[in-house]
């Protein structure tokens, strides 16, 4: 038996959950886990649905068979077979938190991915990368090679066949064109303090305006500078008794566990964008230890 997930968003009208489980029953397939939402405010239906293929058809077969409905309804859809993993590059600077997580999720098997390539603009990690028998990308990145730089960052996703590039604290902005030829498969994450502290030593900042809860937000990246569509976030509350370190490292563990969490989500297309939004599909009960082994 094999597993798959198909996912769907289409505009909102009656019969569209009919006609995609009774596709599935006669293909043989058995539903395991389904999720909806209808946006009443743009008119949008998304679903995704896992399912297991009990008859043995093949994928090329559902995937052909299912484009009749599709058209039906207008849907924008993808059959994934749960499988494969994500190919997943990653970037990082000189703050390692978020990709020493990352590894570490990914070498016990709770981030089910093929991790590609580790590129960065400085060679603090180089040996760590190494020591995982990953690919390390060095590339320096100034005013006046950005273009470059960015052509050869571009080289190295259309080479490793990423699918999702993870800025894990990369500190370059990256240009307008590449946003748009990666939308929707870039994620990156940043703390999110109330209020908000932009500029240099923001945790300092928020120590000095004594503020009372910190965070952090992952999101896809757009044009708008960390401004694109917000995937997750979390908190922690502090207190007038700590440190500005304290605050650092803090934010540190919200950061990388709300970036682990949203890469967790979109790897296995739980994440459909809409609009300037995003709807995220939890995981389901008894569900998640399927996902986290792929």
């Amino acid at each position: 038996m094999k597993s798959y997930v198909l996912t769907v968003s289409c505009k909102s009208t009656r019969g569209i959950v009919a006609a995609i489980s009774g596709y599935l029953t006669t293909q043989g397939c058995n539903i395991v886990d389904s999720s909806q939402f209808d946006d009443l405010q743009t008119g949008l239906f998304f679903m995704r649905v896992s399912f297991i293929s009990e008859e043995g058809v093949a994928e090329a077969d559902i995937q052909a068979g299912f484009v009749p409905v599709a058209e039906t309804f207008a849907m924008t859809w993808q059959i994934h077979d749960s499988a494969k993993r994500m190919k997943v590059l990653l970037m990082v600077s000189r703050f390692g938190h978020c990709l020493n997580d990352l590894l570490y999720r990914w070498k016990i098997g709770a981030l089910p991915v093929e991790i590609v390539g580790v590129v960065s603009n400085h060679f603090e990690y180089q040996k760590v990368i190494v020591n995982h028998d990953i690919p390390f990308h060095h590339i320096k990145v100034t005013k006046e090679n950005k273009i470059e730089a960015e052509a050869r960052l571009m080289e190295i996703v259309e080479q490793s066949s990423a699918e999702l590039i993870v800025l894990a604290r990369y500190m370059q902005v990256l240009s307008d064109a590449v946003c748009k030829k990666m939308s929707g498969r870039i994620i990156n994450i940043h703390h999110s303090f109330l209020p908000s502290f932009k500029g240099a030593n923001p945790y300092k900042q928020a120590y000095e305006r004594g503020v009372k809860l910190i965070g952090a937000t992952a999101h896809y990246v757009t044009e708008d500078l960390d401004e694109g569509p917000i995937i997750e976030q979390d908190i922690a509350r502090i207190t007038h008794a700590q440190s500005p370190d304290d605050y650092v490292s803090i934010g540190r563990d919200v950061e990388s566990q709300v970036l682990a969490r949203a890469v967790h989500a979109h790897i296995h297309h739980r994440v459909f964008m809409n609009g300037n939004r995003t709807i995220v599909f939890p995981a389901s009960p008894g569900s998640y230890a399927s996902e986290r082994m792929g």
